[in-house]
């Protein structure tokens, strides 16, 4: 099967992330024609019909065929469940976003001849601002690997891995890593109430400086190290405050951190592998 230049993309889930996604295409030139979404709760259903004028059915069953790619949009624990029935035609993308579910799990589910992707994506993506870390085993087709990167730039950017398990560090750095960013500003509010500041003006101060800092970063045009050199004056106020971060260890905590996240990941990965194995009587 051969790609078009016009593809379909079908979803087996219609949730958060399967209608930023869907938003997001429609947003970079696809049609409603070209996308489908699978969702069984007839109430999110309807409001993804009426949202954007697609094709849903309450099973994947009724849309894969046909597809040129498949977005595997269910929870980790609900896909082999989710990939029951699907008949997808050879030749076509199967794109999970779904952590921690391995690519040969995914492939023991699916019909041989479907290229199997796999993808990292992060919160952030539900506003467009995602980045997504993708892995596509040897011998995937580049027109698959290309559409798979169109599919999930519509809500950042991408990057590509070159092992499977390098998607475990990615899930440790971008997947959990919006989470260390809520810490570290739910933290310094608390500091900022301690030091005497009210509630209100402490989160406001503390939420603003994490969106002005990371537009910052996102410039792109100075590395982080020396941004954070450029702020910070040697015997100065941001220089004390660093030196004492410093002192207490915060670069060996969050290598540790994620070591612990992306350790996790690999549990994962063998705890639906196991499930997955047909049993023997």
């Amino acid at each position: 099967m051969s790609l078009p230049a016009s593809p379909i993309v079908a979803f087996i889930g219609g949730g958060n992330m399967a209608t930023s996604l869907v938003g997001g295409l429609l947003a970079s030139g696809f049609t409603p024609d070209q996308l489908r979404v699978a969702e069984p709760d007839a109430g999110k259903a309807q409001a993804l019909r009426e949202r954007f004028g697609i094709v849903v059915a309450a099973s994947g069953a009724e849309i894969a065929a046909g597809a040129s790619a498949l977005v595997l949009a269910v929870k980790p624990q609900q896909m082999i469940a989710a990939l029951a029935g699907l008949a997808p035609d050879a030749g076509a993308l199967a794109l999970s976003i779904a952590a921690g579910v391995r690519i040969d799990t995914l492939r023991s589910a699916l019909p041989a001849g479907v290229h199997v992707v796999r993808s990292m994506p992060n919160t952030p993506s539900l506003y467009g601002a995602g980045i997504t870390g993708l892995y596509a085993p040897a011998g995937t087709p580049e027109a698959t690997r290309a559409l798979a990167d169109r599919i999930l730039a519509a809500a950042g950017q991408t990057c590509w891995v070159e092992k499977e398990s390098d998607l475990d560090a990615v899930t440790a750095v971008s997947g959990s890593g919006p989470a260390y960013f809520f810490l570290l500003t739910e933290a310094i509010r608390e500091a900022g109430v301690a030091l005497g500041l009210s509630p209100e003006v402490s989160a406001q101060l503390a939420a603003r400086t994490l969106v002005g800092a990371a537009k910052m970063v996102d410039a792109g045009s100075t590395d982080v190290a020396e941004l954070r050199a450029q702020v910070t004056s040697k015997g100065g106020t941001t220089f004390a405050a660093l030196q004492s971060l410093e002192k207490a260890g915060l670069r060996p905590i969050f290598t540790e951190a994620l070591r612990a996240a992306a350790d996790r990941s690999r549990e994962l990965g063998d705890e639906f592998a196991a499930a997955s194995r047909p049993s023997i009587n």
